[in-house]
């Protein structure tokens, strides 16, 4: 039998986390709760927008658009420390956990994402998309900013894409008892929850066909996934 832990506020020992929550368990002589590490999160980045958008006297739709960002990382946040306690908890082979945590898989597919973005932010004829949005040349504390948001997004998606998949082949290759099955079935919901919240990055995005389609995409093909995984569990009788 697998040892059980918290759900949420545990202390799961390294290489069995996300990148993220091992960063913030490791810092020494901090010890923050779940909602404290969201909330110091959300607080910190929201900071940093309102506070460079009122010093360089940005337009609103700029901080409207840091804002949504920094809302959906942070809910994003939940997701990942809901989905990771509650991965711990489940009474499946240790495999299942080395594969989720210990490959760092989530990182990968973050980098791929954030290169991907910073390519389209840097390539083109004219204004970049972020110039765009604040109406003049960007200056350098706010492109810091921005595209630490950036990656802080596309981190959770990449996570939230490799949760799908190795929810997938869990159901392919474990059988599970119905107990169990009922809460890889509630990480999976949660995992397209997630990604249906990211479709609130839509009215902030730049105008772009590529932009929109990519996002779209990503979104379907989570859902997707991770329902496929769910209607595949097989459970022992």
């Amino acid at each position: 039998m697998i040892e059980r832990r918290d759900a949420v506020d545990g202390d799961p020992t390294f290489g069995d986390t996300w990148v993220y929550e091992s960063l913030v368990g490791g810092i020494p002589g901090l010890h923050l709760s779940t909602p404290q590490a969201i909330g110091i999160q959300f607080l910190l980045f929201e900071a940093l927008v309102v506070g460079l958008t009122t010093y360089y006297g940005l337009p609103r739709s700029a901080a409207a658009a840091g804002t949504v960002a920094v809302a959906v990382a942070a809910v994003g946040s939940v997701a990942m420390l809901y989905i990771g306690a509650a991965t711990r908890q489940l009474d499946l082979p240790e495999i299942h956990r080395r594969l989720l945590f210990g490959s760092s898989v989530e990182v990968l597919f973050g980098v791929l994402g954030f290169v991907a973005a910073v390519t389209y932010l840097l390539t083109g004829v004219g204004p970049t998309p972020l110039e765009s949005l604040i109406g003049r040349p960007s200056p350098a504390p706010v492109t810091f900013v921005a595209l630490l948001i950036l990656w802080d997004l596309c981190y959770r998606i990449g996570t939230s894409w490799w949760t799908a998949l190795v929810s997938l082949w869990r159901s392919l290759r474990i059988r599970v008892t119905p107990d169990t099955a009922r809460r890889c079935r509630r990480i999976d919901a949660a995992n397209v929850g997630f990604a249906l919240l990211e479709l609130g990055l839509l009215p902030v995005v730049p105008a772009n066909t590529l932009v929109v389609g990519a996002l779209l995409g990503h979104v379907v093909a989570v859902a997707a996934v991770s329902t496929a995984a769910t209607l595949l569990i097989r459970t022992d009788r």
